[in-house]
């Protein structure tokens, strides 16, 4: 990122109790089975949470843009419109069973910047876009952080859109259906960008457990998603002889334990488990004839995330050939490890000092849209404690005052970035 100007003075504070107001009519759409939310990608629920927003963008000035993909770019003009825009923002999907704040709170923080710039009457030299990515989560079509990988051109957008849910959905379809299919190209920004700041919950224990205000994020941790199926036997519960058993059930549970083991074999920063399992009759008194499962190994150290991927393979092979069980791997997603622009983060850590709020660096040991953009422009993200780092879960939960204090951060490295004019 280029040399910044002075950075907004200290007493310049979003509007919090506005910004929390807007996290929850947001959460009014979608609403879970426990409180939290279900607002997945490129579904009714999805096409209504993307109307809200849009309108109270509007409310707010911006104009608006869709690219093919779905993503949504709010502008906010600046007094130099040729110069290149500030991007900031997240997502507004959610999991099946997910909370009210994860990308969320990034999406609205940035709706938010405005807001009080608005209020304020304060003009950036750099426009600012606040940005509304398609389909991060990657709940309901894979993989995650889709739309934004296409706009990196990582991901082939043709690929995508013929990508299906569990009921045979395509992913292209459903995002014409809802009416959020736009016409600019994907990615015809990213080569116009002065940078990209993402604000997001911890997801993780760590800044709630230290009460620390602020994480400094300088690394994502990389990603490897390889889905295995291991087949066997369908037979009879009770009249099958164990010796005569292929248990591709009892397979997947001896895969799993070696999972765990080889993700311990690199602590503290490596993590490994299968989060999606499917066995298959899947009754009660027929033994699993075909076990399908995804195992996911993160690490910010590339050479780890490698290694783990090659004794997985190794050790899976040799646990089913000796069970006489066949398997099959296929990598089916994934991204290597990120550092962040250092301006950027810089950007972010002086934000912290100059507002008084306690930080400290982290290692983002989730996937983001940030990951995926850092390839194409200078990006770093803030992130705020979540109560016991539950996220992915309806009870997900953070403080106003968290949400606040992120925002804050977000509000002035990215105020520092666009420049205030003159």
């Amino acid at each position: 990122m280029a040399a910044t100007p002075a950075p907004p003075g200290e007493n310049l504070r979003i509007n919090g109790d506005r910004l929390w107001d807007s996290i929850m009519e947001m959460a009014k759409i979608g609403p879970g089975v426990a409180g939290g939310n279900n607002r997945q990608t490129v579904t009714d629920e999805d096409g209504e949470g993307r109307k809200l927003f849009q309108q109270w963008c509007e409310d707010a000035g911006l104009t608006m843009g869709v690219d093919r993909m779905g993503t949504m770019f709010m502008r906010r003009e600046g007094t130099d419109p040729d110069a290149p825009p500030v991007y900031v923002g997240s997502h507004l999907d959610t999991q099946p069973t997910g909370g009210k704040y994860d990308g969320v709170l990034g999406v609205l923080a940035g709706l938010e910047i405005v807001r009080t710039l608005n209020d304020l009457d304060i003009r950036t030299k750099h426009p600012i876009v606040v940005t509304n990515w398609t389909n991060e989560e990657g709940t309901r079509f894979a993989p995650a952080m889709m739309a934004s990988g296409v706009f990196a051109g990582v991901l082939d957008q043709e690929d995508v859109y013929v990508h299906t849910d569990h009921d045979g959905k395509k992913f292209g379809d459903e995002l014409e259906r809802i009416g959020w299919k736009g016409d600019e190209e994907v990615g015809a920004r990213k080569d116009k960008m002065r940078a990209f700041f993402e604000l997001h919950i911890e997801q993780g224990p760590i800044l709630e457990a230290e009460g620390k205000d602020i994480g400094v994020v300088t690394h994502g941790q990389g990603l490897s998603w390889t889905q295995v199926t291991i087949t066997g036997k369908e037979a009879h519960t009770g009249s099958t002889p164990m010796p005569m058993r292929r248990n591709a059930g009892l397979g997947m549970a001896r895969v799993l334990e070696l999972v765990d083991e080889i993700a311990w074999s690199h602590k503290p920063h490596a993590v490994g488990a299968a989060g999606h399992i499917e066995v298959y009759p899947n009754s009660r008194n027929v033994i699993p004839g075909k076990a399908v499962f995804t195992v996911d190994f993160r690490s910010p150290d590339l050479a780890v995330i490698t290694d783990m991927e090659q004794r997985l393979k190794i050790g899976a092979k040799k646990i089913c050939e000796e069970m006489d069980l066949g398997i099959e791997f296929e990598k089916v997603g994934g991204f290597d490890p990120v550092e962040f622009d250092r301006d950027c983060v810089k950007a972010v850590r002086d934000a912290a000092e100059r507002l008084g709020y306690s930080h400290r660096n982290l290692i983002s040991g989730a996937g983001h849209d940030a990951c995926w953009i850092n390839r194409v422009a200078p990006t770093a993200m803030v992130m705020c404690p979540c109560v016991d780092g539950l996220s992915h879960n309806e009870a997900e939960d953070i403080s106003p005052e968290w949400a606040r204090a992120g925002a804050d951060v977000l509000f002035h490295a990215v105020v520092e970035s666009a420049g205030i004019a003159e």
